[in-house]
């Protein structure tokens, strides 16, 4: 009935809202690509639903870090017996389940691929993360509480063998 991107063309035929479910399947897709593509800020309108995402411009401190943290990364990673759990999305990285709660996972505690490492808020929304990699933590490189980005290294997992 219209152009792309009135309410015919998007399948909600006009003054029916979205599904919850609809809604959050696509902040979830656009929090992707959001993180992907270096896009910081979207805001977008269908039907009776705005959306408005806000990445956010790193804080003046953790961009200062930022650089010693890809360093110590990029080491890691180098060295070939370390591997770097990187934040698949953006958001606020929390360490425990639970404020008062003991973290998922400590330097020297091994980790199976699949087991939850840290919680990523997003929209509030609580995304559990897990290990792509068995081992052994190396390091935590984020602090409980901090925002990170699409990428971020988050964790450093010690092949278990590397002794």
């Amino acid at each position: 009935m219209g152009p792309e991107g009135s309410p015919a063309a998007n399948g909600h035929g006009g003054s029916t809202p979205p599904a919850a479910t609809e809604v959050e399947s696509l902040v979830r897709s656009l929090i992707g690509m959001m993180g992907g593509g270096g896009i910081h800020e979207l805001d977008l309108a269908f039907g009776a639903v705005s959306v408005r995402l806000r990445g956010g411009a790193p804080a003046a401190q953790p961009a200062a870090a930022a650089p010693n943290t890809a360093a110590a990364a990029a080491a890691a990673v180098d060295s070939g017996r370390e591997h770097i759990v990187a934040a698949p999305m953006i958001g606020t990285f929390y360490g425990s389940p639970s404020p008062g709660e003991p973290p998922f996972v400590e330097v020297g505690d091994p980790v199976e691929i699949g087991q939850t490492i840290g919680i990523i808020e997003a929209m509030k929304i609580m995304n559990e993360i897990a290990a792509d990699r068995a081992g052994i933590v190396s390091g935590i490189l984020v602090a409980n509480g901090q925002p990170v980005e699409y990428g971020s290294p988050l964790l450093r997992v010690s092949s278990a063998d590397a002794g």
